[in-house]
C-alpha cells in the first residue's frame, strides 16, 4: 500500500485547470484520489469515479472484498471489478452495495444555477435527490 501524506505547505484553493480540450492521459490511482478527496483538494472539474466511491465506502465500513461479496451473494472478483476506475455499476447494484454496508444510496442532480445559488446561500436543499 502506498501512503500519500498531506504536504506540509498549505495547498492553494485553486488548482490550475487543464488547458481546454486536454484530458489526463491516465486515470488517478485510488490512493492518490482518496488522499486528494480527503484533503478537499480534488480539482472541481474531476469526477468521482463510481468504482472509487464504492471502494471507499467498503473500506470505511471495514469490510474486505470477500466479506462484501458474501453479503451480496457474488464473487470477490465481481467486487474487485466494480471498484475499478472504469467500472460502470447500475444504480440497482450501488443500492444493494450501500444496503449491504448498512447505508442508503443518495444521488443528487442539481441544475447548475441552483448549485451556484446554494453555494452562495450556504446549507439548505435546493436540488432533487433519488
Amino acid at each position: 500500500m502506498r501512503v500519500i501524506r498531506r504536504p506540509s505547505l498549505p495547498l492553494t484553493s485553486e488548482l490550475p485547470p487543464l488547458p481546454p480540450g486536454t484530458r489526463r492521459r491516465r486515470p488517478r490511482g485510488y490512493s492518490e484520489w482518496r488522499a486528494l478527496q480527503g484533503w478537499g483538494a480534488l480539482p472541481p472539474w474531476e469526477t468521482s469515479p463510481a468504482g472509487y466511491v464504492l471502494r471507499r465506502a467498503r473500506e470505511d465500513a471495514g469490510l474486505t472484498q470477500a466479506d462484501l461479496a458474501a453479503r451480496l451473494g457474488c464473487t470477490q472478483q465481481a467486487i474487485a471489478q466494480a471498484e475499478r476506475f472504469e467500472s460502470n455499476p447500475t444504480v440497482s447494484f450501488m443500492r444493494r452495495w450501500s444496503r449491504a454496508l448498512g447505508g442508503e444510496l443518495s444521488i443528487r442532480i442539481e441544475p447548475i444555477e441552483r448549485a451556484a445559488l446554494k453555494a452562495r446561500a450556504g446549507p439548505g436543499s435546493v436540488g432533487s435527490e433519488l
